[in-house]
């Protein structure tokens, strides 16, 4: 048994004409992967503003734990100790503010810092801590997330609608058509076809067995063809016993000149690929209709939610969680911070609740006044 048949693959020598003929149609028609023009546009995820945007802010709000963790260490050194002051004849009293404000900042940080990580974290169930929520209901999790996305955001009658809007068939159809117009007038890709078609002819005309298939077809065609045609029956055989050869071998006799007639007769590759855009162009409506057909059958045979959800389920918990992370990092890190910053506006609440209720009213006042007459602006 040879290598190819162990392997299964097939041995046909004809296989190497096919993987000429791609090879040719790949270096003339630009299928190596490399002509990117038309090609979509992959997405970047956030807008690069956007994204500068969060990180600068992620970059104000990293320090503040740590700050208020040395705030805390220094309030056990000096925290504004029998320190007063009067304000509009409001008594205020300093000491402990520093430990009250640093404190209450690290609870909200620690508060955020500990249910985000609780979303993913122990992995694996842990006897006594349980397990991470979105780890512990991954399964939940993928068939919630397959089902929107095959009811909401990816759907066959989505996909179906866009491509109508978008006329893709249409307009991709057109560049084909300008590419195939611009390749089929090349010399050089003719002369490439013309050798190819010369030497699979010859190939197969050379070979013995496709000879006997093929004389043995046409023979069983002339039976058929002379069966209540006796005189016409009788001429075919009088001249090949003339010959000295039977019907069949006069077949194949006329089939091993077919090279040198298909040698001379090879120009009308270049009338079929110059009249091949004009037939293209006059049925375009009836590609487009086919084409759309067959795309549509394709999108109606996928099962979006069964692909989204069976991809989800192959996923580990660690790669589950890398995956929402890399969407949502800086997101969750914000609120982490964010958490220190309430926790210390709370601190100074807890310390002076009358005027700092006052002060942060006015505040968040003004500054949701600013940002509604902003957007009116914007709109």
């Amino acid at each position: 048994m040879s290598a190819e048949e162990k392997s299964g693959v097939s041995a046909d020598p004809s296989n190497n004409h096919f993987e000429k003929l791609s090879a040719l149609l790949s270096a003339h028609l630009g299928f190596d992967g490399n002509n990117k023009e038309g090609s979509l546009k992959k997405s970047q995820g956030l807008k690069k503003p956007d994204r500068i945007y969060q990180l600068r802010i992620l970059n104000i709000l990293k320090p503040i734990p740590w700050l208020l963790l040395a705030v805390f260490i220094f309030s056990f050194i000096w925290d504004f100790d029998d320190y007063f002051a009067s304000f509009f004849g409001i008594q205020l009293q300093f000491e402990g503010i520093l430990r009250i404000i640093s404190v209450s900042g690290m609870i909200g940080f620690l508060t955020n810092w500990t249910a985000i990580t609780m979303l993913f974290r122990p992995l694996k169930r842990r006897p006594l801590l349980g397990q991470g929520l979105i780890p512990a209901h991954k399964e939940r999790i993928a068939y919630r997330l397959a089902r929107a996305v095959s009811d909401d955001l990816i759907n066959p009658a989505l996909i179906q609608q866009k491509i109508h809007e978008s006329k893709a068939v249409s307009r991709y159809r057109r560049l084909t058509l300008l590419h195939v117009r611009n390749v089929t007038s090349k010399q050089a890709f003719r002369d490439d076809l013309k050798t190819w078609i010369l030497e699979y002819i010859s190939f197969q005309i050379h070979d013995p067995i496709f000879r006997k298939k093929i004389s043995a077809h046409i023979l069983a065609e002339l039976e058929e063809a002379l069966h209540d045609k006796m005189l016409e029956k009788a001429a075919l055989k009088t001249y090949s016993f003339f010959r000295g050869q039977t019907l069949e071998e006069f077949i194949e006799d006329l089939l091993t000149k077919v090279p040198v007639t298909a040698e001379r007769s090879i120009g009308f590759i270049d009338e079929y690929l110059d009249e091949l855009p004009g037939r293209i162009e006059k049925n375009s409506e009836k590609i487009d209709e086919l084409i759309t057909q067959g795309v549509y059958m394709l999108v109606n045979q996928l099962n979006v939610q069964t692909l989204v959800e069976e991809n989800l389920r192959t996923y580990d918990e660690e790669k589950l969680e890398n995956l929402i992370r890399n969407a949502t990092n800086e997101q969750l890190k914000t609120i982490q911070y964010l958490g220190a910053v309430l926790g210390t506006i709370g601190g100074f609440v807890i310390w002076e609740p009358l005027l700092s209720l006052t002060i942060l009213t006015l505040l968040f006042g003004t500054v949701f006044l600013i940002d509604h007459l902003l957007f009116r602006r914007e709109s």
